[in-house]
């Protein structure tokens, strides 16, 4: 095996392992990218209960399917074999 192989093979997976381990440890968003996140507050004197928004990131799953898209580029880009002349 070529040594180009197994550096687009180890690319592939390191890509697809780094974001899936970002993505679990910033919040594992099962819906899209959130750029703001609703917090619920509570008014002190009324008791009214209200919403505010955050400004906070947070990938989502549309992360993980362009990861995981590249990294399947990239694997099967190590799958192509090179011609040598005769």
């Amino acid at each position: 095996m070529s040594v180009m192989r197994i550096a687009l093979r180890s690319l592939a997976f390191l890509l697809f392992a780094g974001t899936l381990v970002w993505w679990l440890q910033s919040g594992r968003n099962p819906g899209w990218t959130k750029d703001k996140v609703a917090v619920g507050k509570k008014d002190e004197i009324t008791g009214i209960v209200y919403t505010e928004y955050e400004d906070r990131f947070v990938p989502g799953v549309d992360i993980l399917a362009v990861s995981g898209a590249a990294a399947l580029v990239l694997g099967g880009l190590s799958l192509i074999r090179s011609r040598k002349p005769r």
